[in-house]
């Protein structure tokens, strides 16, 4: 690479990077379209060498995406809303339990004078609000979203937004990825050619994979919970799973919220015993089976290096830098695994 190409590289990222600090209230849509159409791919190509014309298979694959979201969402839906709406009887047990377990608790062990912090004025009222809003939740949330007009009509146009540039994306894919390699300077495109492959091995296999492990994961801690008896369960599942891009997470927040809900249904310890089990099992699962099964160690992104990208893109960019995070830090990985091939094979090194 010459000085200049160099020069023009740095420039041309840092301004892609303020690009997208500038722009990043819009991108969101756009991000989710140009992952959608990125994991689709595949199948498309598939389609593709079977015959069908390109957006013949992208209609195809898009079908097929859309019949699975919509049954899943016709089974997942109505058993969420049912035990959301259950989840509001919690809250009369929450207050026993607080009033007569915690607080004797802190009064004979701590030497606490609870009347004086009033804990079971703020119970009451906590539970009364609580009650007196629950029963109305989604209209709270329906009637803010529908206080602006220009709010919802962003919120719609960003969602319809999303299938469109997933389509024409998924349909152009492998032209936009020949002009962009026509695009590059003679003398780096073999070198740059095998890095983007490399950063297509590398981030293809852990998003298809790790979206895999949080789906797996999900119905484990879900139907385990079910299976012994936890309300709530198939919701604690679904939250636990979806927490499990970060990892170690999805198991904290699952078992957090099951113990939680166990602390106020459970009166014996078997309910926390196997409680923990079903956690145990999963997590046992996730590390020996499933990560080196969907994952596979050749990835090479390390736990931390994955929480570390998470939580730094979501502090610098938003939403949109969460969903950048990990396809960023799949190349700047691959990158890094060059850059010290090259120092160990420089001077620097060797003197």
């Amino acid at each position: 690479m010459t000085q200049t190409q160099t020069w023009f590289f740095l420039v041309l990222t840092v301004l892609v990077a303020l690009l997208i600090y500038l722009l990043q209230p819009i991108l969101g849509p756009f991000v989710l379209g140009m992952g959608i159409a990125y994991m689709a791919d595949p199948f498309a190509d598939r389609l593709e060498a079977r015959g069908y014309s390109r957006t013949m298979a992208v209609i195809l694959v898009f079908l097929g995406l859309t019949l699975v979201l919509v049954s899943g969402l016709l089974l997942a839906v109505p058993l969420f809303i049912k035990q959301l709406q259950s989840l509001v009887g919690l809250v009369p047990d929450m207050q026993s339990w607080f009033n007569h377990t915690m607080l004797p608790y802190l009064q004979t062990r701590l030497d606490i004078d609870v009347q004086s912090l009033e804990l079971d004025l703020l119970t009451k009222t906590v539970s009364a609000e609580w009650q007196q809003q629950a029963g109305g939740i989604a209209s709270q949330i329906m009637s803010y979203v529908t206080a602006s007009t220009l709010g919802l009509v962003g919120l719609l146009g960003s969602t319809l937004l999303v299938p469109v540039v997933s389509f024409y994306l998924l349909r152009d894919f492998d032209i936009l990825v020949a002009k962009m390699r026509d695009m590059l300077p003679r003398n780096l495109e073999p070198k740059v050619t095998l890095w983007v492959r490399e950063c297509d091995e590398v981030l293809g296999a852990f998003v298809r994979g790790q979206l895999l492990v949080m789906l797996v994961l999900g119905l484990i801690y879900g139907i385990g919970l079910s299976v012994v008896g936890l309300k709530y369960a198939m919701l604690i599942g679904l939250l636990a799973g979806l927490a499990s891009i970060v990892p170690y997470l999805g198991f904290a927040v699952g078992f957090v919220a099951a113990m939680l809900v166990a602390l106020f249904q459970f009166d014996s310890y078997w309910g926390f015993v196997a409680v923990t089990l079903v956690f145990v099992i999963g997590q046992a699962l996730e590390g020996m089976v499933l990560t080196p099964w969907l994952i596979g160690d050749r990835i090479g992104l390390h736990p931390v290096a994955v929480i570390f990208a998470v939580l730094a893109g979501g502090q610098l960019f938003g939403f949109t830098g969460m969903l950048l995070a990990l396809p960023l830090a799949a190349v700047i990985m691959v990158l890094l695994r060059h850059l010290h091939e090259g120092y160990r094979n420089s001077l620097l090194y060797d003197q």
